[in-house]
């Protein structure tokens, strides 16, 4: 019975987000049946949530290692400022504009990483500090104001990084499913990925083990950066403009989808498609409250009250997940007694 009751819960707790997003977007599908299941909506939301959820997907590299990364809403403002600058102000090939904010964002990764490994600064304090210098480096490029493009525009090829098609769908769905990829592979079948997880985990076992932990707390916080970066080129493209005060709001939801993942498909640890799923209520959720006609306020009371369930859910669940194999190892200890045999 106990068993029974186990096992239920694990799979309420594994299939638990996946079904509230079904959910969600038939509740929403009934409430607007003419707006909501449409193509074009499913195009929309697919579009405005492709930044939002690589910022997810990045965030939540360092929350594998049981760190946080505080400068990643302000690395993704100074990154888009960087690219429209240059974009604006020099003769360089767009390409080369976006490789300059990519590792530049990773130098940021690195000076976090370097904070909070070897001068031992905790990460919520050091990407704290980190964040508001880049903040405050957006604002001496920018004075303050905007950049705006020039009549002509921007380079087509830059801005198609964002409004190009594949397959009839934004190419930013492709962008996600890519680094969903990479994020599964390396985590779930690479050594390097196994070690973050016990890095997260048990950190004096880690080293015990010989993982080189403080090495891949570093690049956990420099892959984390370039991701950003490169979401910043993305929404250079896609605002076309420069504007310093942007960056901050999508912190929120990163974490929000980052914690939220880690209560499903692989409890207790942050995980890639956990974090699809969750990024993946939020954009049902925001656009269907969005369609509703709700106040502006409404969405940040929606990701505020999400990111406490989140935190919530992913407490309990690694709690349930050190209780039960404290039980397993009980058990195996008891069954290897001399009396039990």
């Amino acid at each position: 019975m106990a068993k029974s009751k186990s096992s239920l819960s694990t799979k309420i707790g594994t299939y638990g987000l996946p079904a509230l997003a079904v959910g969600l977007f038939a509740l929403f599908s009934f409430l607007l049946p003419n707006t909501y299941p449409t193509s074009s909506n499913l195009r929309a939301i697919l579009s405005n949530q492709s930044i939002p959820a690589l910022l997810a997907l990045g965030a939540m590299i360092p929350i594998v290692t049981a760190k946080f990364d505080l400068s990643m809403g302000y690395t993704l403002g100074l990154s888009h400022i960087v690219v429209m600058y240059l974009l604006v102000n020099s003769t360089l090939p767009w390409v080369f504009i976006c490789l300059i904010a990519i590792l530049g964002s990773a130098v940021v990764g690195l000076v976090n990483g370097l904070l909070v490994e070897f001068a031992q600064i905790d990460s919520f304090i050091a990407t704290l500090g980190t964040g508001s210098v880049l903040y405050a480096f957006s604002g001496w490029i920018t004075h303050g104001g905007r950049i705006v493009p020039p009549l002509k525009g921007l380079p087509h090829g830059f801005t198609n990084l964002m409004n190009a098609k594949f397959l009839g769908l934004p190419i930013g769905a492709f962008y996600i499913i890519a680094l969903v990829f990479i994020l599964v592979i390396v985590l779930e079948y690479l050594p390097a990925g196994r070690g973050l997880y016990v890095i997260g985990s048990n950190p004096r076992a880690a080293e015990l083990i010989g993982i080189p932990k403080r090495r891949y707390v570093v690049l956990a916080f420099v892959s984390a950066s370039s991701i950003t970066g490169f979401a910043g080129c993305l929404l250079a493209a896609q605002q076309q403009i420069g504007n310093p005060s942007i960056g901050a709001e999508y912190l929120l939801p990163a974490f929000v989808g980052a914690l939220l993942g880690s209560t499903t498909i692989r409890l207790g640890r942050a995980n890639a498609l956990g974090t699809l799923v969750a990024v993946a209520i939020l954009a049902i959720g925001v656009s269907g409250i969005q369609q509703l006609g709700a106040e502006f306020w409404a969405t940040p009371l929606f990701n505020g009250l999400t990111l406490l369930a989140a935190v919530g859910l992913a407490g309990y669940s690694a709690r349930r997940r050190l209780k039960t194999g404290a039980e397993a190892s009980r058990k195996s200890m008891q069954a290897s007694t001399p009396e039990n045999q």
